[in-house]
This record gives C-alpha cells, sequence and structure tokens, in this order.
C-alpha cells in the first residue's frame, strides 16, 4: 500500500489556540456532534469533546480532517479494553 492508492501511513496532530485542530491518518468519522467528534485513525479510535465543534473539512482519500470550535479533550480509546471481558481486566 502506498500514498498514490490513497492509503495513509501516519497519523500527526497539530493544534491550534485549543480552538482549530488538523488530525492525518483519519480513515472515516464515525459520529459527530457539537460536543463529541469521533473517528477512526490509523492509530485507533480516537473522541475529541468540546463546545461548539465542527468540521471544517474532512478529504476521505488524503485522511486530513479539520475541526473547529472549543476542545477540552482528546483522547483514544483503548481497543484491546474493550475486546476483554469484565473480569479480564478486573484481575489483571
Amino acid at each position: 500500500m502506498n500514498e498514490k492508492q490513497g492509503t495513509v501511513h501516519s497519523h500527526d496532530i497539530s493544534m491550534k489556540d485549543r480552538r482549530s485542530l488538523s488530525v492525518t491518518g483519519v480513515e472515516e468519522v464515525l459520529g459527530c456532534d457539537e460536543e463529541v467528534l469521533t473517528v477512526k485513525t490509523v492509530m485507533g479510535k480516537m473522541t475529541v469533546a468540546g463546545q461548539q465543534l465542527h468540521i471544517g473539512n474532512f478529504n476521505r482519500s488524503t485522511g486530513e480532517l479539520k475541526i473547529d470550535g472549543e476542545i477540552k479533550e482528546l483522547f483514544y480509546a483503548d481497543v484491546e479494553l474493550k475486546k476483554q471481558g469484565f473480569f479480564s481486566r478486573l484481575f489483571r
């Protein structure tokens, strides 16, 4: 796979003044409202929380996403924990 075929190899994040967020390596937008935006990236599921969030631009072929609004949180879901059962996490 290469970039000419539309695949994305890297995942970068750039934030300016907690009002503008640029993300690369985005595969798809999973959900979006004014307070929570969830995307699937090449590094896993990423969630952005804040207020008055909206997508400025999303280019699926390049994997570039621009988000505007008041950004309060940015975090990744731990995919491995979700695949395990409750007791396996409890008794680590």
